[in-house]
């Protein structure tokens, strides 16, 4: 059985309007046990929060059923450093990512600077951060976005601080938010699903679907977020089908119609990638 990745914000809702259909969508993938799982590049929501949110636009899911950047930086990290430090620029999402993978916030030589959205940003913690990764802090971004969109319109997003960090410090950042293989690969696996099981849903050709191409996942992109229909051809990449909305997208027929078509030669690929 073939199961999706869903991106939200631009996919499933707009600010905080549902996008229409997108309940429809999501109860069919309920009703027929279809493995799903929502991604999110927002550090500031823990899954609870971003279940909540969708429970108040008429979606009821469990909170096994989101995955946030924040989680995939935080268990990167456990990793790279059991029971590490970070100087953490971010809010309650990172942060109790962090602490439930061991990982401890602190104001003095971390081994980390870990950063992702925020609305209390100030100097002195971007201070604070160029000094520790200039001191040998690594510097890890929980995504690259650019802007991150608001109910007013969107405010500078983690991949802005990061640059102004990068610039700062003469530091690359490790980014492990989409389209991270770090991110995507996790998700798969976090819902069992194979490469070749795969189908990423997203509005946005820079993470959603590059990510997905990148591993060899079947893409989706609808047009209700950041992506017109005229901007797709200038990508070297391209997605697997263009829908308007999520609300066009029968799920039953479209993994009928992937499996029926399936390449054996990529699925003989997705065997040797998938661990």
């Amino acid at each position: 059985m073939m199961g999706f990745l869903v991106d939200m914000d631009g996919v499933i809702y707009r600010g905080n309007e549902m996008v229409p259909g997108a309940d429809r969508f999501i109860k069919t993938l309920q009703w027929h046990q279809i493995p799903f799982l929502f991604l999110t590049n927002n550090s500031q929501r823990t899954r609870r929060d971003v279940a909540m949110k969708l429970s108040y636009l008429g979606i009821e899911i469990r909170e096994q059923d989101v995955f946030t950047c924040a989680m995939a930086t935080a268990r990167f990290l456990a990793r790279q450093k059991p029971r590490g430090t970070a100087f953490v620029i971010g809010e309650g999402g990172l942060l109790a990512a962090l602490h439930l993978n061991g990982y401890a916030v602190v104001d003095e030589s971390p081994d980390y600077v870990v950063v992702g959205e925020g609305r209390t940003v100030n100097f002195e913690m971007l201070e604070k951060a160029v000094t520790f990764i200039k001191n040998g802090a690594r510097l890890v971004a929980t995504n690259l976005d650019p802007l991150c969109p608001t109910r007013h319109g969107v405010r500078p997003g983690c991949g802005a601080l990061v640059a102004m960090l990068e610039a700062a410090t003469g530091v690359k950042a490790f980014s492990v938010g989409k389209p991270s293989p770090v991110m995507l690969r996790a998700a798969r696996k976090e819902i069992g699903l194979s490469t070749a099981q795969t189908i990423m849903i997203g509005d946005t050709m820079e993470t959603d679907i590059l990510g997905g191409v990148q591993l060899g996942f079947k893409t989706l992109l609808v047009l209700t977020g950041n992506t017109r229909r005229t901007d797709v051809d200038r990508y070297a990449y391209q997605p697997d089908r263009i829908f308007e909305s999520i609300a066009e997208i029968d799920p039953i027929e479209l993994i009928k119609e992937f499996e029926t078509h399936a390449d054996p030669r990529e699925t003989e690929m997705a065997l040797v990638t998938d661990e």
